[in-house]
């Protein structure tokens, strides 16, 4: 744990914010998909801290993407450069690298967009980023991957911006322009989106890696509150893992379908 300086805190736009915070220590071992556990110091009527995506470490500075929609994210947002929270992190199991040769496909539902950024610092080549959104008031972070060289495509749910539908639909769309591609796909969003995602490349035998991240207490693997369902040699044929530390991020091979 450590105490994190914040040294910006903005409104991205609506109800997404920004904050960055001074933290050597985790920046220094940060990868993407990982996450830190953020408790607002001076509030200990807030006792469960919030869980947020690595979006950037540049030099000592971590930078967080979050929505206001609580009580908690309410009093982030209402803090000021030079107050202090206290941060455990970083915490999880991130993406892996892009074996050369293949080109990364970044899909994000909605501030999942966050999570995949780092990606484009990681991979040793350019790919396409992917986002889903509700409307265009919920597009995130496009011009940080295009300045990145990703070629991005935006679908929304509404048709307000780019194409009117699921991400899936590019995703798909993709896929049929490119079916000799060789891709590989990480993936983070809300739950139903995520589960189609790995519908949709397992029928097209795409390889790739989902942050499936869920409600979350301690972040350190004791409490058991934040188990998803993963593939497993049971007569069921799924078993739990803990989302914070034997995720946030799974291979599409384990995922559990239903």
């Amino acid at each position: 744990m450590i105490n994190g300086e914040i040294l910006e805190n903005n409104r991205l736009k609506g109800d997404y914010f920004l904050v960055r915070f001074h933290a050597p220590e985790i920046c220094s071992k940060a990868r993407a998909g990982q996450f830190v556990h953020v408790r607002i110091n001076d509030h200990y009527d807030r006792i469960l801290r919030r869980p947020f995506s690595i979006h950037n470490c540049e030099n000592d500075t971590l930078s967080l993407v979050y929505k206001v929609v609580g009580h908690g994210t309410r009093e982030l947002s209402e803090l000021a450069p030079g107050a202090v929270c206290d941060l455990m992190g970083p915490l999880g199991v991130g993406f892996s690298d892009p074996a050369p040769g293949v080109t990364p496909v970044l899909v994000a539902g909605g501030y999942g967009a966050a999570a995949t950024y780092l990606l484009t610092k990681q991979a040793p080549q350019r790919g396409l980023f992917l986002l889903g959104a509700r409307s265009e008031r919920d597009v995130l972070l496009t011009d940080e991957y295009e300045k990145a060289g990703y070629e991005v495509r935006v679908a929304t749910n509404d048709g307000s911006m780019g194409y009117c539908g699921f991400v899936t639909g590019l995703v798909e769309q993709l896929l049929a322009e490119k079916p000799d591609g060789k891709f590989f796909f990480y993936g983070c969003g809300p739950h139903p989106m995520l589960m189609a995602l790995a519908k949709l490349l397992r029928a097209h035998h795409q390889p790739g890696e989902l942050s499936i991240d869920h409600l979350m207490c301690c972040g350190i693997g004791a409490c058991f509150a934040c188990v998803v369902k993963v593939k497993a040699d049971t007569p069921e044929g799924w078993a739990y893992a803990r989302a914070c530390v034997d995720g946030p991020v799974f291979n599409l091979d384990s995922v559990y379908v239903e």
